[in-house]
């Protein structure tokens, strides 16, 4: 395959060297734009080699492996170096594996890719090379992508009538979830659309001796003082001769803050921020009162009027307090009775099994969370120093768990609690003593309504 499509590439580049060969050099116009045209090409898209380069594995694909595809484009001169062309490209290539991860069947992507074109040689010249920028967009199974086309190519100037176009492109992709880096390759061709002949230089036309009449313009800014609505003064023609400093279309004497660009719904001053909270008046749904953008100009809102706002309130619906993190106070009496059951726990020396004179104090803890569905528990374990740290890390977070689960066993719901292990972290009393060690070893209930 690559053998016969570089041999057919070969045979069209000779044809068209000989058919230009023999057009008469009398159709070349110099310093002439190249004409419109209408052409089709054949591409090759590399979407491997980008994501290789570096490595020192093969980085291109064989063309027999490549995503073939086609082009129809327009090409027109702009000057005798730099042309403008647009090019419709439909490229097979299993898209969707770019973003879904998994390669499905070849699809087809269809691109608009308009470019500019710069040739060092003026486009009389039968080869000349050339380099190409652009931007381009297409769809890829459904999704929208874009790129930015940068390479070069050669071009063969068929007597300015048939046109022949090889190129190569690294296209780079600003949409990598959509479409991949790819190297792009394409040969075609394109036909005059306009006369086979260029058109004949016209006559220059004799110059005739005009003679101008004496225009006033005392303020010599090229607009004549009859029509100069500022004679006076310097301006611009397109204010009839009036100055306008900042540059905002409006003249001077017009403009309230005539060194500051504005709109002339404003009288040539800004977008006024009343509240000076940096968003201006049009965008500013509070525009009397200083507040963030994010909430477009408007204060952090507080929506349970409880005078802590919803970023920092975590029960933004129910009035609370700032002590409790906006939510509404727990009696003291409750919390008292929590902390008064965590000290009623009692394990088995050296294990994490809960001794039964400890049910009836986490029965009172279960009661009090069933009567309060918004309530929460945190269950700390600790123990003393006595024996290596990661020991009592673990025979900690044992006992903590233990308690966990016997509340749950009690129908409470696990996702209103949590439990972990401290070890030996956080004393409460002097572990140099029997007496501090016993107090140390513990657990600790915190309740919570956030």
């Amino acid at each position: 395959m690559k053998q016969k499509l570089i041999l057919l590439i070969a045979v069209i580049f000779l044809a068209a060297a000989a058919f230009a060969q023999k057009q008469k050099k009398a159709n070349f116009v110099p310093g002439q734009k190249k004409p419109a045209l209408f052409g089709i090409a054949f591409n090759l898209s590399d979407f491997n080699a980008p994501k290789n380069f570096g490595n020192s594995n093969q980085t291109t694909l064989p063309i027999s492996a490549m995503s073939a595809g086609f082009s129809v484009f327009y090409w027109k001169g702009l000057t005798p170096f730099i042309d403008f062309s647009t090019r419709f490209n439909g490229i097979f290539h299993d898209y969707s594996a770019n973003f879904r991860g998994i390669a499905g069947k070849t699809e087809i992507g269809l691109e608009l890719e308009p470019t500019i074109n710069i040739r060092p040689l003026k486009d009389e010249n039968m080869w000349s090379p050339f380099l190409t920028a652009g931007v381009g967009g297409g769809i890829y199974t459904g999704k929208i992508g874009g790129y930015v086309p940068l390479g070069g190519g050669l071009q063969l100037n068929a007597n300015s009538t048939t046109y022949f176009f090889l190129q190569a492109q690294y296209k780079w992709s600003i949409t990598p979830k959509v479409l991949d880096n790819n190297l792009f390759y394409s040969f075609g061709f394109a036909q005059n659309v306009g006369s086979d002949d260029a058109p004949a230089p016209k006559p220059t036309p004799q110059p005739s001796v005009v003679i101008a009449p004496i225009v006033k313009d005392t303020d010599g800014d090229a607009v004549p003082d009859e029509t100069d609505a500022c004679p006076d003064v310097k301006g611009t023609v397109s204010l009839k001769g009036c100055p306008d400093t900042d540059g905002d279309g409006i003249t001077d004497k017009e403009d309230k803050c005539p060194d500051t660009k504005g709109l002339v719904k404003y009288n040539g001053c800004p977008i006024p921020d009343t509240d000076k909270d940096g968003i201006n008046d049009e965008e500013d749904k509070c525009p009397t009162t200083a507040g963030l953008a994010r909430y477009q100009g408007c204060q952090i809102p507080d929506t349970d009027n409880d005078g802590i706002n919803d970023e920092e309130d975590k029960c933004r619906s129910v009035a609370g307090v700032a002590s409790n993190m906006g939510c509404p106070e727990i009696a003291p009496a409750t919390i008292e009775k929590i902390n008064k059951a965590a000290g009623s726990i009692f394990f088995a020396t050296g294990s994490s099994k809960l001794l039964a004179k400890s049910n009836a104090a986490l029965n009172n803890v279960a009661a009090i969370l069933q009567s309060n569905p918004d309530y929460k528990v945190d269950i700390s374990g600790y123990t003393d120093n006595q024996g290596a740290p990661e020991k009592n890390k673990a025979l900690s977070e044992a006992r903590a768990k233990a308690v966990n689960d016997y509340l749950t066993q009690k129908g409470i719901d696990a996702g209103r609690l949590s439990f972990e292990g401290m070890g030996d972290e956080n004393p409460v009393a002097d572990n140099k003593t029997a007496g501090g060690r016993a107090k140390n070893r513990r657990v600790e209930l915190k309740v919570r309504n956030y």
